[in-house]
């Protein structure tokens, strides 16, 4: 047995970031898909989660990133009162070099093989009209546009549930749930970002951004002068007054040379897998920062795609989406009743959740 297989079956079989239903390998040779479907649980109802297209270092690498975001969808969902499991799919290459319709066809044809277990959507590398695409030989798709029956971009309803959870954690840090005058910093003002940051303008907080793109900077300063740019996120974090420091762009933005950085009382922001390896929110914990679990409160974008499934309905997912208020509250609530930080909580009562369906 090679060292690769080795490390992915120690994995998936008998670490604690393991317990996956099922993982499937693909191959199209015509394409040149080669893909990982990876199934966390279908405890709650079908596995759902989206399709990565990415230029992995490997075919290891691409496993493991399957795996890890497979299992962070099922307690998204969870946590998301959906009645769905966690699932995530990754295809192998260059989005901008190796996506061809074959090879989404291809992929399309391989999802609607596992009848109806497993959901896709869109993920980094993939968008809307990819989906409409995948969607031409497989049901089980979401994300599509609204020409083809879906609901299309999901950043809107992100953002708004990243808000929500904003105010649950000034309730929680502040007791009271009002940012206005509160000092905000995000980091990453894609689509994601830019919504966040027309709520927190129309609330009257104070904004401060800044992100690698000049360009979408220099849009957002036109369009809001009254908002602050930072050169770059070193000098975000160290703002001086900052009240809640909101990472938007890439995983990993939680980690030990920002932590220490930071002077926001507050981490509440859009990105994936901020925690750059554990014990980084005891370290959070530690220095008395609040921090908002990234899959608690960045769940607006699934809450839209699982509504799709049963005929879009924007109220009704807003609706939905306004919950994650009340989630983050009991979560910060479960942590301190715990005393344990409270991604740990957001863990706990995901799994809880969990074992629950599967009793049920």
């Amino acid at each position: 047995m090679t060292d690769v297989s080795d490390g992915v079956l120690r994995t998936l079989f008998r670490s604690e970031q393991g317990g996956h239903e099922q993982v499937v390998l693909v191959q199209d040779r015509s394409s040149g898909l080669k893909a990982v479907i990876a199934l966390h649980s279908t405890a709650l109802g079908p596995a759902l989660g989206g399709t990565r297209f990415y230029p992995y270092a490997d075919e290891a690498e691409a496993v493991a990133d399957a795996l890890n975001l497979a299992r962070g969808m099922s307690y998204k969902n969870a946590l998301a009162g959906l009645g769905h499991g966690g699932g995530k799919a990754v295809i192998i290459g260059d989005p901008e070099r190796d996506k061809t319709e074959e090879l989404l066809l291809a992929y399309g044809r391989a999802v609607a093989s596992l009848g109806g277990r497993y959901v896709t959507a869109c993920d980094v590398g993939t968008y809307v009209a990819d989906m409409d695409v995948v969607a031409r030989e497989n049901r089980w798709t979401t994300g599509r546009s609204p020409e083809n029956g879906g609901a299309g971009d999901s950043s809107v309803l992100t953002a708004f549930g990243v808000y929500q959870g904003m105010r649950a954690s000034a309730q929680h840090q502040w007791g009271d749930p009002s940012l206005r005058g509160r000092k905000v910093g995000v980091a990453g003002i894609g689509k994601v970002g830019r919504h966040l940051v027309g709520h927190l303008l129309a609330e009257g907080a104070e904004v401060v951004v800044t992100d690698v793109r000049e360009e979408a900077v220099r849009l957002i300063t036109e369009r809001h002068p009254e908002v602050t740019a930072a050169p770059d996120t070193g000098a975000l974090l160290r703002t001086a007054g900052l009240d809640v420091y909101a990472p938007c762009a890439l995983g990993g933005a939680l980690n030990d040379e920002t932590v220490p950085a930071l002077t926001a009382k507050v981490v509440c922001g859009a990105a994936n897998n901020q925690l750059a390896h554990p014990g980084i929110e005891k370290d959070l914990a530690d220095r008395g920062v609040l921090y908002a679990p990234d899959y608690v409160i960045n769940a607006g974008g699934v809450i839209q795609v699982a509504d799709e499934l049963h005929g879009f309905d924007f109220d009704r997912c807003k609706q939905k989406a306004a919950k994650i208020f009340d989630t983050t509250l009991e979560i910060f609530a479960r942590a301190k009743s715990d005393g344990v930080p409270p991604a740990a909580a957001a863990d706990r009562l995901a799994e809880q959740r969990m074992a629950d369906g599967l009793r049920g």
